[in-house]
């Protein structure tokens, strides 16, 4: 488990972050996100000990960061391998620092590399690799020592779906473990399939945490889609208002299906029958929740800060 409590940091004049508090429990991935500037980055680098806070305190299993035993994987988004020197040379060396026997590193470095389907990598020099399988060895060495916490800044970087799904797969077994996983990324539909719960930070303040499903199920829920498995005529949508009547503030055609914005949420059975008395029976009838997409943008909008990534 990885904690925070009310951690503050600043680079001078600039404040990265401001009395952050949050708390990633084992076998879960949690997800960490902002805009760019917004203070990702120092977090994850006062959780690894590279950052001293100046107020907070930074527990790992209850152990000060600094003191903790627990072994710590991270792969950053860039990569910091060396380019002309093989890949499997290079992992056992990494291993190896990391407090390895040789033979355990190469051993587990096999491992990784068969379970992220490029074995032959291992005699292969990282510069004839394309971008997204550098990235797959960036995610090998970030497990090489079987870490009790994984960082993954921007995991699928370069991926294409097929070794996204691969990487995927690898984390969540990971998580399977017991593994406590902090996941940062741009990408919300990674995000939103990868992470249970998430912290989203906005100029060095948390303005949001907690578990997807809970924070989707606090927004109103008096949106509806309905798909009736075909064109949705004018005719229907008219119907369907004006049997609703002050129930319905607004109805519009929705890719294969139609939305009906409802002034009550508990009208519901009112919509679905107004569908059923035009002839159509809904293929689809469920409640619309806002996407992590639209809800990152509404607590972490406005302009890019500029300058470096904190």
């Amino acid at each position: 488990m990885v904690e925070l409590n009310s951690v503050s940091k600043s680079f001078g004049s600039v404040q990265a972050l401001k009395n952050i508090s949050i708390s990633a429990g084992n076998g879960r991935a949690y997800g960490l996100l902002g805009r760019n500037g917004a203070g990702k980055t120092t977090t994850l680098r006062i959780i690894m000990d590279i950052f001293k806070p100046d107020r907070g305190t930074v527990l790992i299993d209850g152990q000060p960061a600094g003191k903790s035993n627990a072994r710590i994987g991270y792969l950053p988004e860039e990569r910091g391998l060396y380019p002309r020197r093989l890949v499997g040379e290079q992992m056992i060396y990494i291993g190896v620092l990391r407090g390895l026997s040789k033979e355990t590193a190469q051993k587990n470095a096999k491992r990784l590399l068969k379970e992220l389907e490029v074995p032959e990598f291992y005699q292969r020099k990282l510069e004839t690799l394309s971008k997204g399988n550098q990235q797959k060895i960036q995610l090998a060495v970030a497990l090489i020592s079987e870490p009790d916490l994984l960082i993954l800044d921007e995991p699928f970087s370069g991926l294409d779906p097929v070794n996204a799904k691969i990487l995927k797969d690898i984390v969540k077994m990971q998580s399977a473990l017991g593994k406590t996983i902090l996941f940062s990324s741009h990408q919300m539909s990674q995000v939103e399939e990868f992470c249970e719960e998430i912290c989203i930070i906005n100029k060095g303040e948390k303005v949001l945490e907690g578990r997807i499903d809970d924070i989707k199920r606090s927004y109103p829920r008096n949106i509806y889609y309905a798909s009736i498995g075909g064109y949705v005529p004018d005719e229907l949508l008219s119907a369907v208002s004006n049997a609703l009547g002050s129930w319905c503030k607004g109805i519009r055609r929705k890719g294969l299906g139609f939305e009906v914005a409802l002034s009550d949420p508990s009208a519901r059975g009112a919509l679905f029958d107004a569908i059923r008395k035009q002839g159509a029976t809904p293929e689809v009838f469920t409640v619309k929740e806002p996407s992590l997409e639209e809800i990152f943008v509404e607590k972490a909008g406005g302009s890019d800060e500029t300058g470096d990534e904190n």
